[in-house]
C-alpha cells in the first residue's frame, strides 16, 4: 500500500509553503516518526514526519513552492525493513594484535569527524558544527581536556561569535583576485522578512530615541550570585532576563508602548508577551515570551534558552512566533555599538541593545570608568507621545541600574520609608 505524504495544514493563514530540504533520498526506508523534510513558512521552519514505516519515493524537489495539501512523496508500507547490522565482537586477540600497529594509521572516520573530532568534538557536534558552517576553532570547548559539546555550539551560535567560521577560515577559502558571483533563491523567510521591514518603514511614524545604560550594578549582581543561581535553579544568570524584566515592569507603567493600532481603535493590553529578535543561519525570528511581567528571572532566562535552541534547530511553531506586544534585539553580541531598530509591526516599539563599552563618566562629580551600553527606543509615533517614550526608556534605565527596584518597583530606601 503507498501512503501519500502531503504538505499539512501549518496555520491558518498560510496557503502555501517552500520544500526547503529533504532529510532523505528516494528508496531509503523511513521509520515511523522520522523526519523527512524541512519545510519553510512565513514565519518559521519546520519538520514533517512520517505517518508510517516503509520506503519513500520523493515526488517534489528541494526549493519547490508547493500548496497546502499537495503530495509531496509516497510510502510503500509493504516495504520490509532491512536488517539491522549485526554487532561488531573484537576477540582479545585482535586487541593485541591492534595495539601493536601505529598511532599514525588513519581510522576510517568520516571526513566530518576528522575535521573536529580529534579531541574537540563528538560525531554528533561535528555535525552540528558542519550545518552550521562553524570552524572549530572559533568554539570554546567546556567538556574534559577542551572538548566541545553541543552546548558549546548553540552558544556560540547564540552569541554571534561563530555564525559564518573563524577568519582565517573564510580567508584561505577565498581565491585571490576572485570576480565569482552566485544567485540564490530568495527564502521564503526572507521573503517575509524584508516585506515586513518594507511595511514598517512605510506604514508607521517611526522615531527613535535613545540613552545609555552604566551596567556596573547588574555585573556586580552576576557576579556575587551568579554561581547560587544556577545552584539552584539549572541554568545561568545572563543579562537578557535583566532587559526582559525591566522592559516588562516599564511596559505596565506605560501602557501605550504595549499598545498598537488595529484599523482606527487603539489596542493596550494588561500583560507583556514580549518578542526576543534572534539570528538564525536562515534568518531573523522573532519567538514571544508570554507574560513576562509575572516571571522569575529564572523563569525569562529557562524561556529564553529554550526560545534560542528551538530558533536554531528550526522547531519554532506559529505558536511560539505570534502575538507579541513588544520586542527586545540585542545587536551587541555582534559588537554593534548603536543602532535604530525598526518596529515589528503590528507592535509599536522596539528595544535595541547594544555591546557593553568602557567608558568614562562622571559619578557624584568625579571621573570614573563604567561599563556603559548604548539603548535605543523605536516607537511609533502615532500611538506613542515623546514624553511617554522618553519616560519609557528612563524607566527601563532605573531599573537596570537599580535591579531591587525590579522587586516592588521602589528603592531599598523608598521601600523601607514605604515611600
Amino acid at each position: 500500500m503507498n501512503l501519500e505524504v502531503k504538505i499539512p495544514n501549518v496555520a491558518e493563514s498560510i496557503t502555501e509553503v517552500t520544500l526547503s530540504k529533504w532529510l532523505v533520498k528516494s528508496g531509503d526506508y523511513v521509520k515511523m516518526d522520522q523526519a523527512i523534510c524541512e519545510i519553510e513558512t512565513e514565519k518559521a521552519g519546520q519538520e514533517l514526519y512520517a505517518e508510517k514505516p516503509g520506503t519513500i519515493q520523493l515526488i517534489a524537489n528541494e526549493g519547490d513552492d508547493i500548496k497546502v495539501g499537495a503530495l509531496i512523496a509516497k510510502i510503500d508500507t509493504d516495504a520490509k525493513a532491512p536488517a539491522e547490522a549485526a554487532p561488531l565482537i573484537v576477540k582479545k586477540e585482535e586487541v593485541k594484535a591492534t595495539a601493536n600497529i601505529s598511532v599514525a594509521t588513519e581510522s576510517p572516520t568520516s571526513k566530518t569527524e576528522k575535521s573536529y573530532a580529534s579531541g574537540t568534538a563528538g560525531p554528533a557536534t561535528a555535525k552540528l558544527m558542519t550545518e552550521n558552517n562553524i570552524d572549530a576553532s572559533s568554539v570554546n570547548g567546556s567538556g574534559p581536556k577542551g572538548r566541545i559539546t553541543k552546548a558549546d555550539v548553540i552558544q556560540a551560535i547564540a552569541n554571534g561569535t561563530a555564525a559564518n567560521g573563524s577568519i582565517a577560515a573564510q580567508a584561505t577559502a577565498s581565491a585571490s583576485f576572485s570576480r565569482e558571483q552566485r544567485t540564490e533563491k530568495m527564502s521564503r523567510l526572507r521573503k517575509t522578512i524584508s516585506e515586513r521591514l518594507v511595511f514598517a518603514k512605510n506604514s508607521t511614524a517611526m522615531l527613535t530615541t535613545f540613552n545609555e545604560v552604566d551596567c556596573g550594578a547588574m555585573m556586580a549582581l552576576r557576579a556575587k550570585y551568579g554561581d547560587k543561581f544556577k545552584e539552584k535553579h539549572g541554568i545561568g544568570l545572563g543579562f537578557m532576563s535583566f532587559f526582559t524584566k525591566a522592559c516588562a515592569l516599564a511596559l505596565m507603567k506605560f501602557p501605550a508602548v504595549n499598545g498598537c493600532i488595529e484599523d482606527e481603535a487603539l489596542v493596550y493590553h494588561d500583560y507583556a508577551d514580549i518578542s526576543i529578535a534572534v539570528s538564525t543561519p536562515k534568518g531573523l525570528v522573532v519567538p514571544v515570551i508570554r507574560n513576562a511581567e509575572s516571571l522569575t528571572m529564572a523563569g525569562i532566562e529557562k524561556a529564553v534558552k529554550e526560545l534560542a535552541i528551538k530558533g536554531r534547530d528550526g522547531k519554532l511553531s506559529m505558536d511560539d512566533m505570534t502575538g507579541g506586544t513588544f520586542t527586545i534585539t540585542n545587536g551587541g553580541v555582534f559588537g554593534s555599538l548603536m543602532s535604530t531598530p525598526i518596529i515589528n509591526p503590528p507592535q509599536s516599539a522596539i528595544l535595541g541593545m547594544h555591546k557593553f563599552e568602557d567608558r568614562a563618566v562622571v559619578i557624584n562629580g568625579k571621573i570614573e570608568i563604567r561599563s556603559m551600553m548604548y539603548v535605543a527606543l523605536s516607537y511609533d509615533h502615532r500611538i506613542i507621545d515623546g514624553k511617554e517614550s522618553v519616560s519609557f526608556l528612563v524607566r527601563v534605565k532605573q531599573l537596570l541600574e537599580n535591579p531591587s527596584m525590579m522587586i516592588d518597583g521602589k528603592t531599598p530606601e523608598e521601600s523601607l520609608l514605604n515611600l
